[in-house]
């Protein structure tokens, strides 16, 4: 077992960075979200919005846990001397956002 180092100020502040714009776009798909069940109008049940809606508060939950993991683990690498750890948090948020918004054109399309 390698002795734990600090690692370069440089780094920790970059992998800091990383995390907090992983907030940033959780928060983006909660607003998202309740912007969603609140305002769109897809039909008189509404349930394409509550869908959508639930899809991206759901998408920015998995996205806080995912960064907070992310981070740790880069953190851990990096005070260890490993490699990074590989990550498809980037891939299924952008698989979910493109899902919902294909979701919210079809929905747009079909009641009109």
């Amino acid at each position: 077992m390698t002795e734990e180092q600090e690692p370069d100020y440089r780094f920790t502040l970059a992998n800091e960075r990383t995390y907090l714009a992983y907030l940033r776009t959780s928060l983006a798909c909660y607003a998202g979200g309740l912007s969603a069940v609140q305002f769109l109008d897809l039909g008189p049940d509404r349930w394409p919005a509550r869908i959508i809606g639930v899809v991206l508060v759901t998408a920015g939950i998995v996205t806080t846990a995912g960064a907070f993991r992310r981070w740790q683990q880069n953190l851990a690498a990096m005070r260890n001397g490993g490699r990074l750890p590989v990550t498809r948090l980037p891939v299924v948020l952008g698989a979910t956002i493109i899902v919902v918004g294909l979701i919210g054109l079809l929905f747009s399309l079909w009641r009109q």
